[in-house]
């Protein structure tokens, strides 16, 4: 800055030619000076007055905001906090094929308590006791009254719970936010979905685990942040699954059958649309396991589809027959010896009814005869029929992405003889389980290509090594269809979807060996539309009975088929297949000519 001088030379100089006293002019520069800096001063002190006014309004704007925040938010109880690694809390949806929700996230508190701040911990007991009645009064003033400082009271709560504890007013009594997985459609296929529980759990939230079905086999997958806006997405349609529960329960009343699992899978994707097991129960109140009992099949969460192992009957004979054909042993009308009884050994093989001395492929497998399919077994023999049933996948545990099936192990016989391999060629002397048998259908409604289950949603077919050609799946096929119109599962017609199946009755195995005389695991494996091919359903009636015609009725044509029948009734119009008018057999007409 420039300095103006107190005695300028040319004024000094000036007031002495006049004769004036050139110290007034000393005088007057310095008064100019002080008042400039007076100035400056007084301009600097309102500057910082005006600083520190704007400071002070915005700080009064500030709290002002906050306790207008304060007045209009809801209140919260102060939540205790501890130093640790966070928990994860947040998890994927589930989705079925359509993207319909069949789990997702939902936002609830839990309920602890902190003794040592509680007022009057008698009232508060019994208070909690009439708001939970699965609490007990004496055992919560316990802990109320003794050394603990800290107590879980409940895990979860619903909104109502919350005002009931909130309106009792003790400060001991608090709240935490938390997350639970909610199945907004209660049972429906509560057995692929499973179930989650709370894994690590602080006060402020809680980790979600999955503890069976899908909600375990993908828990990296769910649990992962990355994937929280990525849903899992699954082959189910949740319509279908509704219906085919529906269907399903009524039919294991109506044949009073202990338990009933069925499986509709997509014959070129291995897709499962849908798979009931019954008794079944709510995932978002999952039971525990049983801790007593030998047969894990009562319990509710025994998953008859992927877990349950099972002699399945004559469901195998079509392997049989669609083997020896591949392998140009017999075609469709050859003629088989079937008199009987076949003995081997000391055992002996018989028929459910006289069939007469012969019948061919076809018919063996349309009238169902023991015989018939033990003799073109004897044709394949042991090691061949072995390499066959490990090619459709039936020696191991389905690869379904249910974390129980790995629990589905097929019980082989130690040595695979011929009376082994006549045995299992109508499906007695091995164990599988209806996923096992859905697969294996497939294989021949999709013309020879092994199938891999899959819960999960494809694209396009998922074709793998071809297990048989393309004829001997056709010629099968047939025999499934002649099976409905002409055979044993007259029951399995349903206008205008062509169904194509098999009949299986097979004896119950005693828990320490044998059979039981009044006890069969009734199926019957399906394949529709016949002439086309899209689909494989499976039913299996544990322990069925019903009476028809006076008589008591327990083979798989009297309970099992009529079940499925009514199941594709309802199902496929679900699934977009339109009924096909078949034309009428014309019968007593003589065409003549002019």
């Amino acid at each position: 800055m420039t300095r103006t001088p107190l005695r300028p030379l040319a004024r000094i100089l000036n007031a002495r030619a006049k004769g004036q006293n050139p110290d007034v002019i000393e005088k007057e520069n310095i008064r100019l000076r002080h008042e400039d800096m007076q100035a400056k001063a007084r301009q600097r002190a309102e500057g910082r007055l005006l600083v520190l006014g704007i400071f002070f309004v915005c700080a009064y704007v500030a709290v002002v905001g906050r306790m207008g925040v304060l007045a209009t938010s809801e209140p919260s109880e102060p939540i205790a906090s501890a130093v640790g690694s966070a928990i994860a809390a947040q998890r994927a949806d589930i989705v079925d094929r359509q993207g319909r929700i069949l789990a997702t996230n939902f936002e609830t508190h839990s309920l602890y308590a902190q003794p040592r701040q509680m007022i009057d911990p008698e009232a508060a007991a019994t208070r909690l006791a009439e708001i939970f009645p699965d609490l007990d009064r004496d055992e919560l003033l316990e802990d109320f009254t003794g050394k603990r400082k800290f107590l879980w009271i409940k895990k979860k709560i619903s909104p109502e719970q919350k005002q009931a504890v909130h309106d009792i007013g003790d400060p001991g009594l608090l709240f935490g936010p938390r997350e639970m997985r909610l199945y907004p459609n209660g049972s429906v296929a509560a057995h692929v979905l499973g179930g989650a529980g709370f894994g690590k759990e602080g006060v402020s939230a809680a980790e979600v685990i999955g503890v069976a079905g899908v909600e375990k086999e993908f828990d990296d997958y769910l649990r992962d942040p990355a994937n929280g806006d990525r849903p899992l997405q699954l082959s189910l349609d949740l319509t279908v699954q509704a219906a085919a529960e529906r269907v399903l329960d009524g039919g294991m009343k109506l044949m009073n059958a202990k338990g009933a699992t069925s499986i509709l899978m997509d014959v070129h994707t291995g897709e499962v649309i849908s798979v009931v097991s019954l008794p079944d129960f709510d995932p978002n109140e999952r039971p525990r396991p049983p801790t007593s009992g030998f047969d894990p099949s009562v319990s509710p969460l025994f998953n008859r589809a992927v877990q349950g192992v099972y002699e399945l009957g004559s469901t195998f004979k079509i392997f049989t027959a669609a083997q020896a054909i591949d392998l140009g042993l017999v075609a469709a009308n050859t003629v088989i010896d079937i008199r009987g009884p076949l003995r081997w050994g000391k055992f002996s093989i018989r028929d459910f009814h006289n069939y007469g001395n012969a019948l061919t492929v076809s018919e063996i497998i349309e009238k169902s005869s023991n015989i018939g399919t033990a003799r073109l077994a004897q044709q394949i023999g042991a090691d061949r029929q072995r390499a066959f049933l490990e090619d459709l996948g039936m020696l191991e545990p389905t690869p379904v992405e249910i974390v129980e099936a790995r629990g589905g192990q097929p019980l082989l016989p130690k040595n695979w003889s011929e009376l082994s391999a006549m045995t299992i060629s109508y499906g007695h002397g091995i164990s599988t389980t209806p996923m096992h048998l859905a697969a294996g259908y497939a294989a021949i409604a999709n013309g020879g290509y092994h199938i891999n289950p899959t819960v999960l949603k494809q694209n396009g077919p998922q074709h793998g090594e071809r297990v048989m050609s393309a004829e001997a799946a056709d010629a099968a096929r047939q025999m499934l269809r002649r099976v409905v119109t002409e055979g044993t599962a007259s029951f399995a017609r349903v206008p205008g979807y062509q169904v194509g199946g098999k009949t299986g009755t097979a004896d119950k195995p005693k828990p320490r060996g044998g059979y039981y005389e009044d006890k069969v695991i009734a199926t019957f494996a399906s394949i529709f539309p016949s002439s086309n091919p899209r689909y494989v359903l499976v039913v299996t009636l544990d322990e069925p009975s019903v009476i028809a015609y006076g008589e008591e009725r327990r083979t798989a044509g009297w309970t099992a088929t009529p079940v499925a029948a009514e199941m594709v009734k309802r199902i496929a119009p679900l699934l977009g297949l339109r009924p096909q008018v078949e034309p009428p057999q014309l019968t007593d007409i003589t065409l003549t000519s002019n």
